[in-house]
């Protein structure tokens, strides 16, 4: 074996040992000359031969870096936990996040729940077999305590770095997660309504996932501080089961009891999701509820469905491909040792068709 490539066998060993210490940064050229005895072409001819196995990068004037990555491919391999791989905001959340990680060398392996305890224990049980660098977890019911926080922690001891999505989970305080700002999205929903001249809103919920409770403070806040009403009567809340239903049998015998029996007084509404508000303006319709003339809806995601509607429904929306970078990034900082934080991703309004001011001329 050529000298620089004895030196790049120990200096991947060091980088490794590094990482774990949050280290990142590589001796200077001549530091790393001076410790090994060796000419600085040897050190160069070293380094350049990590650079292509993709375990360091240079910039310029700075020196050498470890890119977090392993040498062996396997470990590059980066799990993530989902509810879903097909269904609604899933597929584009994926593909950012994959192209992501894959610009930086890291592979990511789908592992869809459905949502179900059961199901994610099952994953994380088998993950525990020959535990990851790193996972990222959209953990399920994120709104209650899960049983599988021993699983969660027996990875971490193991050395796998956790990264939940969309909530934090409730029995592992202090682990790092991105997500929705769903309070402030809540809030901007129950300002715009009012601002359009609406003073008694309804609110439609998911009780069982996180983002559910913190989008009915932000809006249930927003009129609180406006001297507004917002009445529990005028409150409806649904479960991963009844939306599981409403998926795959199109039932929507929650939303009919919903409409019939919240809306009574109130002229608009905010909705969980676009999914939620594109089949409860089916059910006004059915009533013969005319949105906007009638009654107003807005919601959360911007995703194909609002669009799809038969009135185009007013939405809150992230820049384009924020979330999976920002997971990403946040991903491959823990991987390299580095301190991250958690991040709340601002949401902006995007104005359709499906509000107007109470009683307008449409």
């Amino acid at each position: 074996m050529n000298k620089y490539e004895t030196l790049s066998q120990q200096l991947t060993e060091q980088i490794a040992r590094n990482l774990e210490q949050g280290i990142t940064a590589l001796p200077t050229e001549a530091e790393l000359s001076a410790e090994y005895g060796i000419s600085r072409q040897t050190v160069r001819a070293a380094l350049a031969l990590l650079r292509q196995k993709g375990l360091i990068e240079s910039r310029q004037g700075s020196g050498s870096f470890a890119t977090g990555l392993s040498p062996a491919l396997s470990e590059n391999r980066i799990p993530i936990l989902i509810a879903s791989s097909q269904e609604y905001i899933y597929p584009h959340l994926l593909a950012d996040i994959r192209t992501a990680l894959s610009e930086k060398g890291y592979h990511l392996d789908v592992l869809p729940t459905d949502n179900h305890i059961d199901i994610e224990r099952t994953h994380l049980l088998s993950l525990l077999e020959q535990p990851p660098r790193g996972l990222i977890a959209e953990g399920t019911k994120s709104a209650l305590p899960t049983p599988n926080f021993d699983l969660y922690e027996r990875l971490k001891s193991a050395g796998t770095r956790l990264l939940f999505l969309h909530g934090c989970c409730p029995t592992l305080a202090g682990e790092i997660c991105v997500k929705d700002d769903n309070y402030y999205g809540g809030y901007l929903l129950a300002r715009h309504l009012t601002e359009l001249g609406h003073t008694h809103i309804a609110g439609l919920f998911k009780h069982d996932d996180a983002q559910g409770p913190e989008r009915y403070l932000g809006a249930a806040c927003c009129l609180r501080d406006l001297g507004l009403p917002f009445s529990d009567e005028n409150v409806g809340w649904f479960s991963s089961s009844d939306l599981e239903t409403l998926q795959k049998k199109q039932d929507t015998r929650f939303l009919a009891s919903f409409s019939k029996e919240r809306l009574s007084g109130c002229t608009a509404v905010i909705c969980y999701n676009d999914e939620i508000a594109y089949w409860l303006i089916k059910e006004l319709s059915y009533a013969g509820i005319r949105v906007p003339k009638d009654f107003s809806v807005v919601c959360f995601d911007n995703s194909y469905l609002s669009d799809l509607s038969r009135v185009r429904i007013t939405t809150l929306t992230h820049r384009p491909h924020e979330m999976g970078r920002r997971v990403a990034d946040t991903m491959i900082q823990l991987l390299k040792g580095v301190s991250a934080v958690s991040q709340e991703i601002p949401w902006e309004l995007v104005r359709k068709e499906s509000d107007a001011p109470p009683g307008a001329a449409i």
